[in-house]
């Protein structure tokens, strides 16, 4: 797990990488993550998630979730664009919201010596708000972590979660 803050033409640029294992097959782990509609359910921080429209391999997602930084919380909404590439990634990049860039990248990478499934997630964000400077990162790598912790365990449960 790492978060680096990168100054990039006067502005705060936050990379994120993440990544865990699984013993979910990558076709399950990948009914999970493309489920937009139900993604509230198991992602922290995040109130509604809903598909808006979807066209081929391209889906417009309206997000709702709460951003905490120490004391403070605020509401964030996004539009996003999800581009599939079935059982392999998703990119996900920003349409309109609350940040002035948001990118980021699940990849499905099949362990054939335990049939699951390694997933990496990457990223790129700068808030249109204000984030703490050396604490930002701190902040958003807690995030990502739990995040990522949530992801995982749903995909540890299966099936049996209704996906």
């Amino acid at each position: 797990m790492s978060v680096k803050r990168v100054d990039v033409a006067d502005q705060h640029v936050f990379e994120v990488a993440s990544s865990g294992e699984v013993k979910a097959s990558p076709a399950a782990v990948w009914k999970v993550l493309t489920n937009y509609d139900r993604m509230s359910e198991f992602v922290p921080d995040l109130k509604t998630s809903k598909v808006l429209s979807r066209t081929g391999n391209k889906a417009i997602i309206e997000q709702f979730g709460v951003a905490s930084f120490l004391f403070i919380r605020r509401d964030i909404h996004l539009i996003v664009q999800a581009t599939e590439e079935p059982m392999t990634a998703i990119d996900i990049g920003l349409v309109t919201g609350d940040m002035r860039l948001y990118q980021c990248r699940w990849e499905l990478v099949p362990v054939p010596e335990t049939g699951g499934t390694r997933i990496v997630y990457s990223g790129k964000l700068v808030p249109k708000f204000y984030v703490p400077g050396m604490l930002g990162a701190n902040i958003i790598r807690s995030d990502i972590e739990r995040m990522m912790k949530a992801v995982l365990a749903r995909l540890e449960r299966g099936d049996s979660a209704g996906n």
